[in-house]
């Protein structure tokens, strides 16, 4: 008997639980290879990323596995985005966000000289932290599409230096915001009443904002420090 108990103690300790050999933070496991999953951020360095108009200095940087913006004030902020353009896909990451904090993740980016910023193409998967004035206003919370669209479900505060796991899924002009996998924006940027919506809001002083089914991916730089994991993409 105490043999076998130790036989199966031994046994135990060899599962990836025991010994580390599970999936870690920024790899991808066979299965997900296979469904054609691909990461963003590898863990160690910002390949595959620029900064928007190739800003020349930033608070960028990675650390202990995170894709981190800094606060340091000294420096210049600006928004990362991806060297690669986007059409139909599946995006999936995860963040943390400071006290107070505000930022986002933008869609279909156009990058050109003659549009001054991200949010100037680009719609926003919005990250608010619970303590910051704005989370007053519902189309400001965590998962609204910023400024113009409600939670379509609540989901809980974000609060400050816990991870949270978000998607941003679009086909066809068809976007879907989840958090910790709660759908909480869904709209078409092909349809009439996504157009009338802007028209109707501060963006319609950007005449090319929304206006697209396709561009880059980028992260928005912010004051107060966020960081981001486990950023991968499948595309649809």
């Amino acid at each position: 008997m105490i043999k076998t108990i130790t036989l199966l103690l031994f046994a135990a300790c060899m599962i990836p639980s025991c010994t580390g050999g599970g999936k870690h933070d920024n790899e991808l496991t066979a299965e997900e290879k296979k469904a054609g999953w691909v990461l963003l951020f590898d863990g160690s360095s910002m390949k595959g990323w620029h900064l928007y108009n190739n800003y020349k200095t930033s608070t960028w940087s990675v650390k202990d596995g995170e894709l981190i913006c800094g606060p340091d004030k000294r420096l210049e902020h600006g928004d990362l985005v991806t060297d690669k353009e986007y059409t139909n896909y599946d995006l999936r990451f995860d963040w943390k966000i400071n006290k107070e904090g505000n930022s986002g993740v933008f869609i279909d980016v156009q990058e050109r000289p003659d549009i001054p910023a991200t949010y100037a193409s680009g719609p926003e998967y919005q990250m608010l932290e619970v303590s910051h004035v704005d989370y007053a206003d519902p189309l400001k919370r965590t998962g609204c599409l910023f400024n113009l669209t409600k939670q379509i479900s609540p989901v809980s505060p974000t609060r400050a230096g816990e991870w949270n796991e978000s998607r941003i899924r679009q086909q066809n002009g068809r976007v879907e915001f989840y958090v910790d996998g709660v759908l909480t924006t869904q709209v078409d940027l092909r349809s009439h009443e996504w157009i009338d919506s802007i028209g109707k809001s501060g963006f319609s002083k950007y005449p090319e904002f929304g206006r697209h089914v396709s561009g880059h991916i980028a992260l928005q730089d912010w004051f107060k420090a966020v960081a981001f994991k486990n950023i991968r993409i499948r595309e649809l």
